[in-house]
């Protein structure tokens, strides 16, 4: 499948994302990042990256085999060392792997990553679009780099393209809000929240959600401004939540009665203590593929594939939002532990 040009942002929830993710906007040094170790990059290391190229693949040769020469590729082209990247400097380069439920069922149909997503309401995918066998994420500062370096990802071996995005990282997303998304922060809280304890092989590893989401901008624009944040559930102009304070409270009312979050907002109907789930860190960027398909790349990292499911379920429910939104793809991939030498990619899986 041919997927065009350039892309942008975060939401979970086929969506969360738009009520945001890192409030200031500003993005980390364009310094290296160690791709070695427990986990793997590009989730909690660094922060969300100004640009982004994620691909799906179908694995069609031996999983173990594929994930391996990966792995080397990847650590070769985030220290510099490989061809492909021209003498280029790497700098902040991230390569974040996952494979999909067909591979690790096969493995064992208890692990986690071994259940696939259902279908949600207001879906439009495609075959090739929905689930896959293989996730890399390329992230970085440099948009040559991230580039160089998905182009030569691609040609690894036993893997066939499905889908590919492009996408870009800025402090509003496309409806003209701001990101303001509640992430986990910090070790204890990606411990608890994020990344897997066990079983062992997959210790250090995490479950990932991705959402391709087509936005209807143009109807969302035509609304007065005052109903775009009551969709939302934030102030356009600074990002501050209806309830104030800075932080959600959704308990906040008017001294009539009435929450000052609606009921079918956007952060309301998105939110942990709304869902009963637990906390995904979401990341997400904007795309624009050009005419009418404009909208959010949502990735979201969880420790259950339940607190991205019932979060979905929930706006799918009652979520102003989703009327300007049109899921196009859509899959989920067991993040595998991190890797280095002597310990290959997928090593303790395949």
């Amino acid at each position: 499948m041919n997927v065009p040009r350039r892309s942008l942002l975060a939401g979970a929830l086929g969506v969360a994302g738009l009520a945001g993710c890192q409030a200031s906007g500003t993005f980390v040094p364009a310094r290296a990042i160690t791709h070695t170790g427990g986990t793997q990059a590009g989730i909690d290391r660094p922060a969300p990256q100004p640009h982004a190229d994620l691909g799906v693949f179908d694995v069609t040769g031996r999983p173990g085999q594929v994930l391996g020469g990966l792995g080397d590729l990847v650590l070769a082209l985030t220290s510099g060392s490989h061809p492909r990247l021209a003498g280029l400097p790497p700098g902040d380069l991230t390569v974040t792997v996952g494979a999909g439920p067909r591979l690790v069922s096969a493995v064992d149909p208890e692990l986690p990553g071994a259940v696939d997503l259902p279908v949600f309401e207001r879906e439009a995918i495609t075959h090739p679009c929905r689930g896959g066998d293989l996730m890399v994420q390329v992230r970085g500062t440099d948009q040559l780099a991230v580039s160089l370096a998905s182009a030569a990802l691609s040609t690894v071996d036993g893997v066939q393209l499905r889908w590919r995005q492009r996408g870009f990282h800025a402090e509003r997303n496309l409806l003209g809000f701001l990101d303001g998304t509640e992430n986990p922060r910090g070790p204890e809280e990606l411990a608890s929240e994020v990344w897997l304890a066990g079983p062992g092989r997959v210790a250090g590893g995490t479950i990932a959600v991705i959402r391709r989401l087509r936005l209807d901008l143009a109807g969302f624009a035509a609304l007065p401004v005052t109903r775009q944040e009551e969709i939302i559930g934030r102030r356009r102009a600074d990002g501050e939540p209806l309830s104030g304070g800075g932080t959600v409270s959704l308990a906040a009312k008017s001294a009539d009665g009435e929450y000052l979050i609606p009921p079918t907002a956007h952060v309301r109907r998105a939110h942990r203590l709304a869902t009963g789930s637990g906390m995904m860190l979401r990341q997400g960027y904007s795309y624009d593929n050009g005419w009418d398909d404009r909208g959010l790349l949502f990735i979201s990292y969880q420790r259950d594939l339940r607190t991205f499911t019932a979060t979905q379920h929930r706006m799918d429910e009652g979520d102003d939002l989703m009327a300007f939104t049109t899921c196009t793809a859509s899959g989920t991939f067991l993040v595998l532990p991190g890797f280095g030498p002597g310990a290959p990619l997928g090593g303790t899986l395949f």
